[in-house]
């Protein structure tokens, strides 16, 4: 098991002893709600799925980037769909720690079969996609990007790694929900492992989510009618 080093407010009080770690903590003021978008409301087809409940506890970062993932699964058969098209990929993060600026990260979309994450789907080539936020914004922020693709699997798993080293990187965040929902992962040392760990306190559910457009014909992208839809996730 991974030995943590904490960093930030109120961590002492917790008696977890310092010592070599895989990351760094950062708690810092977490009190205000993050400013949430939604799907346009006149798009019935267009849904966001999550599993965080909108309120960062923690901004976490490795030291050793490379290789790095973190990821929520999803499984859009709930939905009454046989196809989905990945809109938007979105995730929580703060550009003022640990280093003042945006560095980016690579991102992919993973097989979700047998309970457990598989290859990846997208992109079809390379480590992954790299994308990085503006320069300019420095706060705790919800940042997107497009994909517009369409998945071929009705499971699958959204995820990002870090990339770079601590402290010239991005941060990943957490919620502050006490409930594991069982669906946040970690790829870490070659292999994929559910992210909560229960001797420490600040594993909750990654603040990751997608965008989707249900009701697709694979391979095309043509929306067909579907009514409306509603997200299970919360």
């Amino acid at each position: 098991m991974k030995r943590w080093v904490f960093v930030g407010a109120g961590l002492l009080a917790l008696g977890i002893p310092a010592g070599a770690a895989d990351v760094a903590v950062d708690g810092g003021p977490y009190g205000s709600s993050p400013t949430v978008s939604a799907p346009a409301p006149t798009d019935q087809s267009t849904v966001e799925l999550k599993w965080d409940n909108g309120q960062r506890r923690w901004s976490i970062a490795w030291y050793t980037g490379a290789g790095s993932w973190v990821g929520n699964d999803f499984d859009i058969s709930t939905l009454d769909t046989s196809y989905v098209k990945i809109l938007k990929y979105k995730y929580y993060t703060r550009g003022a720690w640990p280093n003042q600026g945006w560095e980016g990260m690579r991102f992919g979309i993973y097989r979700f079969a047998g309970g457990v994450p598989g290859s990846r789907l997208w992109p079809t080539s390379g480590g992954g996609y790299f994308w990085r936020v503006n320069a300019g914004i420095n706060a705790h922020i919800w940042v997107e990007f497009d994909i517009n693709w369409v998945c071929p699997s009705v499971k699958f798993l959204a995820a990002q790694e870090q990339f770079y080293n601590y402290p010239q990187c991005d941060p990943f965040s957490l919620d502050n929900n006490t409930s594991f929902q069982g669906h946040s992962w970690s790829y870490y040392g070659g292999q994929w492992t559910p992210y909560e760990r229960s001797s420490d306190p600040y594993y909750r559910n990654l603040m990751i989510r997608v965008w989707v457009e249900t009701g697709i014909e694979y391979p095309g992208v043509t929306p067909s009618s579907i009514g409306r839809v509603k997200a299970l996730y919360h």
